[in-house]
């Protein structure tokens, strides 16, 4: 018998939807993850997708890694394997979203702050419980301080706690908190608003944000000011845009 699919892929109106599903709550050991990159890795050649999304199956989006794997023997290939995913996920130049219902916890956390936004479940839960383990979580602590600032992300690191969506939405990190009932709702409405637009576009937005994040003011400006008139401006799917409002129509996008 084959082995059950631990991530699940699927792409439909240009929408990528990522599942984690192994039970119970969704703990990565070096496979899955070597399948989610492998997963990640089509995304990022994908250029007609507009957006991904990642959910995950049971109770939980995803509790870690395997500690099994953090093993001397083995640790070396798990912290490899980690982080290229991050490597991948850099790369993809569509809106991430990781949709997170329930817990999100070490290594899920970090997945979770990888992506461009987090759409949490009043039910989700966060943490970097490493610490009382004796690990760090490496990418958190890359990442977390531009999201939370330092201070935040030490006392996030160094506690150990677990906090409810509400006051990871305080803190930064997450962008959105929905009620339970209306949890998938509100995922689809995000999507459905990436829908709308073109895949392009899209890609030239998160560039132009993530090119420009704390570059010199001036710098950042001028920069700014020559992709949209010499990359954004020059695209069809611009002229197609404008000639939509005139035409008071919805735009034909062409990814061009």
């Amino acid at each position: 018998m084959a082995e059950p699919k631990t991530v699940k892929l699927d792409i439909s109106d240009q929408v990528a939807r990522i599942t984690f599903d192994r039970p119970k709550h969704n703990v990565f050991d070096i496979h899955m993850i070597e399948t989610f990159n492998d997963a990640l890795s089509g995304l990022a050649e994908n250029q007609d997708i507009k957006c991904v999304a990642i959910f995950g199956a049971g109770p939980s989006w995803c509790a870690g890694v395997d500690v099994g794997d953090h093993k001397p023997d083995i640790v070396d290939k798990m912290i490899a394997t980690f982080n290229r995913s991050f490597e991948i996920i850099e790369t993809i130049e569509v809106p991430l979203i990781a949709a997170v219902h329930g817990a999100c916890v070490g290594g899920g956390m970090e997945y979770a702050i990888a992506c461009d936004q987090i759409i949490a479940s009043q039910k989700a839960a966060f943490g970097q419980p490493e610490v009382r383990l004796g690990f760090l979580p490496p990418y958190a602590a890359i990442r977390l301080p531009q999201l939370v600032g330092p201070a935040k992300a030490i006392e996030v690191c160094t506690s150990g706690r677990i906090y409810a969506a509400t006051d990871a939405q305080s803190m930064g990190f997450v962008s959105q908190v929905a009620a339970v009932d209306a949890f998938e709702e509100t995922v689809e409405k995000c999507l459905n608003d990436l829908k709308a637009s073109s895949p392009l576009i899209l890609r030239l937005n998160k560039l132009a944000v993530k090119q420009h994040y704390q570059m010199p003011f001036g710098q950042a400006l001028s920069s700014v000011g020559d992709m949209f008139l010499n990359i954004l401006m020059k695209t069809e799917d611009t002229a197609e845009g404008i000639a939509s409002f005139y035409e008071k129509r919805k735009p034909r996008w062409k990814n061009r």
